[in-house]
Order: C-alpha cells, then structure tokens, then sequence
C-alpha cells in the first residue's frame, strides 16, 4: 500500500489525493498508515500562507506599537518639565496615563486578536487534515491511521532530541506513510474552497 503515485482519486465535488504505486492486498487483516501532521502544518503551501498572513499583520502591529511607545516617552518627558502640583502638571499626568491604559489595553486586544486568528488556522487546517485522512482511509480500507513525527533528531539542540526520544512510532515502512496524500488533497480541497468555479482537469 502506496501513497506517493501518480494517480488520481476523484470524489463527486472534484477534489484529489494520490493513489498508490502498488495494489492493495486483498485479505481480512487489518491495514494501518502513519501520518505526519507536524510535517503539513510546517510545508503546505496554503497553510504556509495563512500563517504568514497573521505573522505580517503583526509586524504591522508591532511597527504601528513602536510609534505609540514612543508618543507615551514623549508625553512622559513633557510631564517631567512642569512643577509638580501645578495644573499644567495634573492635566499632562492625566493625559500620559490615559495614553498608557489605551496602550494597555490595545495590546490586550490585539494579543487575543493574534492569538484567536492563530488557533482558528490549526484548528481549521487541522479539520481538514482529518477529513483528507478518513478519505485516504476509508477509499484504502485503512482501518488505522497513527500520528508520527518525521523530525530528525538534532544532538545540538536538547528539545529536538526529547521530541526524538518520545516518539510514538521508533519504526515504520515507508510504504505506510500517507503524508504526501494528504497534502496532494489539501491542495485540491483548498483550492477548490478559495476558488468554488475552479474545477479539476
């Protein structure tokens, strides 16, 4: 059972995924193939997209942060230069903590914002990936999918070789790996999703 060929399986609203080099064997016993979810959260390319997208709007942010910042130093600075007590004192204090709770809360805002635009691509991306996993599954009678991490470990980095060493699967046959058929269906499904008229050929 292989998922790396070249062939198409198509279903009635026209989305893809690899089909296998070789046939299937025909038997009662139970068929199993392993996943790498990590792998298509760092590589597709619309996934990719979608994550920069986030990532840009807050450099955006950050740059935009940058100018506040340094209006509250501004504001702070001119505070300094009145006589303590004095109203030209009080309404300058006034004005530099309202700016500095708008800062607050602004960022607050725009964290969770960030943070919720984040969660809904995994969460998304990751409903896709099952729905592509229980195509490829259901079409192979595959009656067990595992997830598997295809990282290298690294000795020079400590957190590379804790992943490494906790690793669900030590061993599997390459020919059991359905990664790329799932990719090969995000890139039907999610074109066909950003585009509905697109139809495939």
């Amino acid at each position: 059972m292989r998922f790396l060929g070249k062939a198409v399986l198509c279903t009635a609203v026209a989305m893809c995924a690899a089909a296998p080099n070789a046939a299937q064997a025909e038997g009662s016993g139970h068929q199993i193939a392993v996943v790498d979810v990590a792998y298509i959260f760092k590589n597709h390319v619309a996934i990719k997209a979608q994550v920069g997208d986030v990532e840009a709007e807050l450099k955006s942010y950050e740059q935009e942060l940058s100018g506040k910042r340094d209006e509250l130093k501004n504001a702070a600075a001119e505070l300094k230069t009145f006589k303590v007590g004095s109203p030209e004192y009080a309404a300058a204090e006034e004005r530099v903590a309202g700016m500095e709770s708008r800062l607050r809360l602004d960022m607050a805002r725009k964290r969770k914002e960030i943070s919720d635009a984040e969660a809904k691509i995994y969460f998304d991306n990751y409903q896709r990936i099952s729905t592509g996993v229980k195509y490829l599954a259901n079409h192979y009678k595959i009656n067990l999918v595992l997830r598997y991490n295809s990282e290298e470990m690294d000795l020079e980095q400590g957190e590379s070789v804790i992943r490494g060493v906790m690793k669900s699967i030590v061993y599997h046959d390459d020919a059991l790996d359905m990664t790329k058929g799932v990719m090969q269906y995000l890139d039907q499904t999610m074109k066909v999703a950003a585009n509905p008229a697109a139809t495939i050929k």
